[in-house]
C-alpha cells in the first residue's frame, strides 16, 4: 500500500474513533443527568449537548452538587473532543498538501479542459528539449513519465504531467489523448515506443504521431505501428554536424527562422482546409499579402504526395494541400486564421 493510501486509512480510523467517542460521551452524559438529577430523557440529552458544545445556555433545571460536577466532566470531555476534531482536520489538510493530492487534482482539471494539445511520452534529455520547443511555439502539452525525477523536473518547469506507463491505455486517456492533436513518444526503448503508438492509434485514430527511433532499423517498425514521422536523434545529430561544418550560416538561418526569433520573417507549415478563405486562390494572391510560398505539398500522406517547389504565381491552392511558406509573424498569423 502506498504512503498516501496508508495515511488516508489512518485518518479514516481516527474519524471512526472520534465519532464513537462522541456518541459514547453523549450517551453517558445523558444517562448521568437522568440518574443524578432525575430529569426526563429529552432534558438530559439537551443538557448534555449544550454542555459538550460549550454553548453556554442556562441549565434546563437547577443542578445539585452532583449534577454540577457531572456537567463539568461532560464539558471537559466535549472540549477534548473539539480539540481532537481540530487535530484530525489539520492532519487531513497537511496530508493533502504533502502528498500532492491537491496539486494532482489541479492538474487533472487543467488536462480535462485541454483540446487539440500534444501528449509527450518521456521527459528525458530529448523529451525535455521537445517540450520546451512546443511551449515556445505556444502549443499546449501534457507530459507522461513514470520516473519520479523526470516528473519532478517537468513540474518544476511548469508542465502538466501524468504519472504512469505510457503504454497503458488508462494513462494515455488520463493525458487527454482522445482530445489531442498529436502524440510524440521519445522513450529510449523502441519496443515501448511501438506499444505507445499502437495504444494511441486505438484511442484516437486521427492523431499525428511522431516517434523516436533508438536503434538502426527501428524506423520501419515504428512506421508499421502507425507513426506518421520517425526521428533518430543520432542520425539527426550527424546531419546537423555535417551541415554546420559545410554551410553553418545556412543552418543558423533556418534554425532562427523556425524558432520564430528576432528575424523579420519565419518559416511555417499551413494546411489549406475546404472551408478556408484562401481555398481556390493562387500563390500570387498570397504574395500580395507578403507571404512567399516556398513549396506546395500535394495530398500529404496520399499516393500522389509530392512537393511543388517554387510554384508559379497562378498555381491554385487546393483543399487538403499543405503550404511551406515564409513571411512576417503577423502575415503568417493571418494565413493560419484564413487557411
Amino acid at each position: 500500500m502506498t504512503q498516501p493510501a496508508q495515511a488516508a486509512r489512518f485518518q479514516l480510523v481516527h474519524v471512526r474513533w472520534w465519532l464513537l467517542a462522541l456518541l459514547t460521551v453523549a450517551a453517558v452524559g445523558t444517562v448521568g443527568f437522568v440518574v443524578l438529577e432525575r430529569w426526563p430523557l429529552w432534558d438530559a440529552l439537551y443538557m448534555t449537548v449544550i454542555t459538550m458544545t460549550t454553548v453556554g445556555f442556562k441549565e434546563v433545571h437547577p443542578l445539585g452538587t452532583g449534577g454540577q460536577a457531572w456537567a463539568m466532566l461532560v464539558a471537559v470531555s466535549g472540549v477534548g473532543l473539539i480539540f481532537a476534531l481540530v487535530g484530525i482536520v489539520a492532519e487531513v489538510m497537511v496530508t493533502e498538501v504533502t502528498s500532492g493530492k491537491r496539486e494532482a487534482r489541479r492538474m487533472t482539471r487543467e488536462i480535462e479542459a485541454l483540446r487539440d494539445h500534444y501528449v509527450l511520452c518521456g521527459f528525458g534529455r530529448v523529451g525535455a528539449t521537445v517540450a520546451r520547443q512546443l511551449r515556445h511555439e505556444g502549443v499546449p502539452i501534457v507530459i507522461i513519465d513514470d520516473i519520479p525525477e523526470s516528473l519532478e523536473r517537468a513540474r518544476r518547469d511548469g508542465f502538466l504531467v501524468v504519472e504512469g506507463d505510457a503504454t497503458d491505455d488508462a494513462t494515455l486517456r488520463a493525458a487527454g489523448l482522445a482530445r489531442a492533436r498529436g502524440i510524440i513518444t521519445t522513450v529510449d526503448s523502441d519496443a515501448s515506443n511501438v506499444y505507445v503508438i499502437l495504444s494511441a492509434r486505438t484511442i484516437n485514430p486521427d492523431l499525428f504521431v511522431v516517434a523516436r527511433a533508438n536503434q538502426a532499423g527501428a524506423e520501419e517498425r515504428l512506421i508499421r505501428a502507425g507513426a506518421n514521422r520517425v526521428v533518430s536523434p543520432y542520425a539527426m545529430a550527424g546531419h546537423r554536424l555535417a551541415g554546420l561544418a559545410l554551410r553553418p550560416r545556412v543552418v543558423d538561418f533556418v534554425d532562427a527562422a523556425l524558432s520564430h526569433g528576432d528575424l523579420a520573417f519565419a518559416l511555417e507549415e499551413v494546411t489549406v482546409t475546404a472551408d478556408g478563405s484562401i481555398t481556390g486562390r493562387t500563390v500570387g494572391d498570397l504574395r500580395e499579402q507578403g507571404i512567399y510560398t516556398l513549396a506546395v505539398v500535394r495530398e500529404p500522406g496520399g499516393e500522389s504526395a509530392g512537393y511543388d517547389a517554387n510554384p508559379a504565381p497562378d498555381r491554385p491552392l487546393l483543399a487538403g494541400e499543405s503550404l511551406i511558406v515564409s513571411g512576417s509573424a503577423a502575415t503568417l498569423a493571418w494565413l493560419r486564421e484564413h487557411a
